[in-house]
């Protein structure tokens, strides 16, 4: 009896690691990557420029990782600025540069809601991207594999739903704003923020590759955010004007900066490079689309944005394609055996620890 009630214990626990921890982490970090967004256009429309915010969201990503770094990392020899792994590494930052640089000039552009829609092709170009590296299995008779495929199709049908659709009106807007773009400005826009997805897919593929041969997670995001800082450093104050705009000042650009800096940059980026150690590239691909969802909520209740029928639909849509795939990976999950580098994380250490000792 007692053996039967331990081996339950361990089933539920390696599905809470497996399954539940990484589900809710995905969802926290795209929540604070909304908020992310939220605080940037604030700041934005009083005048902050986009390369300051670039340039120095990497220096606060920077100097937040460096003291974890130094405790979680102490043990672990840094890679040479001659390996493979650092090279790598500097290629994730000009990938992760570019990406910005590509994000805000389409959106520039054309317009957040074709950036929204746009994004739902991250699943897809990291899924053929995984196909191609051999990274994905995909055996159409396994029903793990259609799972998967069908919740990426459906997740995406889902995403699309909410950007493109709106139906009637739920929740009357408080204000309303009208923009027009022409369409070569529209059509170049859609390039660009076509480009920068297809960066991001690649981005989790190679950073993928590094964890599969360097699985320190705070100090890959940490020399990824060092090599960013001294990429951006240059590029940003070249492509500044007026140097002025550098020195910053207590108010919302400072906010904005900060919590970009030590949530999403830093933080968030650990956390996603975590989930692609224990998930893969095209599961974290897949939450992408869900900062649509989140983004609609929070527009309707914080800044008082119309809610659409077509945004409810799309967002139950899309929980559907979740579930799917969550389910797919679980039960392919399930027939793999339980390897070190689902506990070696500083993410869970203190949680395998209370377990052992229990």
């Amino acid at each position: 009896m007692e053996i039967k009630s331990t081996m339950r214990e361990t089933v539920a626990w390696r599905y809470i690691n497996r399954d539940v921890v990484p589900f809710a982490a995905m969802i926290a970090v795209e929540c604070v990557t909304v908020g992310s967004t939220t605080l940037y256009k604030a700041a934005a429309s009083r005048g902050l420029s986009f390369y300051v915010f670039v340039f120095y969201s990497y220096v606060v990503s920077t100097l937040v990782l460096l003291p974890l770094s130094l405790i979680f990392g102490r043990s672990t020899r840094l890679p040479s600025a001659k390996s493979p792994v650092f090279f790598k590494i500097f290629l994730l930052a000009v990938l992760g540069f570019m990406s910005m640089i590509a994000g805000c000039k389409g959106v520039e552009y054309s317009s957040p809601t074709l950036a929204s829609a746009i994004s739902t092709l991250t699943p897809a170009f990291t899924f053929t991207l995984a196909i191609v590296f051999r990274m994905e299995r995909v055996r159409l008779t396994s029903s793990a594999s259609q799972a998967k495929i069908i919740g990426t199709v459906v997740s995406m049908s889902g995403a699309l739903v909410v950007v493109l659709y709106k139906g009637p009106k739920l929740l009357a807007p408080s204000h309303y704003h009208n923009l027009t773009l022409s369409q070569s400005s529209w059509i170049l826009g859609g390039i660009l923020l076509a480009a920068q997805y297809l960066l991001i897919s690649v981005w989790l593929i190679i950073q993928t590759r590094i964890m599969e041969v360097y699985s320190q997670e705070i100090t890959v995001v940490f020399l990824y955010s060092l090599c960013g800082t001294l990429i951006s450093a240059p590029v940003c104050m070249f492509a500044e004007k007026d140097l002025t705009s550098f020195l910053l000042k207590p108010d919302v650009s400072l906010v904005s900066i900060m919590y970009t800096g030590a949530l999403v940059s830093s933080l968030g980026t650990v956390i996603h490079t975590w989930g692609l150690h224990l998930k893969g590239p095209v599961y974290i691909s897949l939450f992408k689309p869900l900062s649509i969802v989140i983004a609609v909520g929070m527009s309707a209740i914080f800044l008082g944005d119309s809610l659409h029928l077509g945004s409810v639909i799309g967002s139950v849509v899309l929980s559907l394609g979740f579930y799917t795939v969550v389910w797919g990976k679980a039960r392919e999950d399930a027939s793999k055996p339980v390897t070190g580098s689902e506990i070696n994380s500083p993410l869970l250490l203190a949680h395998t620890v209370e377990y052992e000792e229990a």
